[in-house]
């Protein structure tokens, strides 16, 4: 399986070893292969995000599954809460079972303080 993680930016990006550590030993031989599109700023919105999702999955064989991660703060008003950005990239990419919608309420940055100390080591 290939799955494409859509991020908004380098720190997302950096955790990418991380998760896949993580993941390797949950799922040992069923590993998916995990490509990040790094965005510099939000991923896309509307249209452009339903056509980026649209083409990983229908290109042959980039992705089997996409997962959007935005933040639910991305310097505009775009979302309410992590309810309202999931619904949101729903509505605009379709009921495609292969699109995961994920949004952080906060800053994915800030998830990564409660556990700084070990970061640093």
């Amino acid at each position: 399986m290939k799955i494409a993680i859509l991020v908004e930016g380098s720190t997302e990006k950096a955790f990418l070893p991380h998760l896949r550590v993580f993941l390797s030993g949950r799922l040992a031989d069923r590993m998916p292969r995990l490509m990040m599109r790094k965005y510099d700023g939000p991923i896309p919105k509307e249209r452009k995000l339903r056509v980026t999702v649209e083409n990983l999955l229908n290109a042959g064989d980039v992705a089997d599954a996409v997962i959007a991660l935005t933040d639910v703060y991305t310097g505009k008003n775009d979302f309410a809460d992590a309810a309202d950005a999931r619904a949101k990239m729903r509505g605009w990419v379709g009921q495609d079972d292969r699109f995961y919608p994920h949004a952080a309420q906060h800053d994915f940055e800030a998830w990564l303080l409660p556990y700084w100390s070990q970061i640093q080591k």
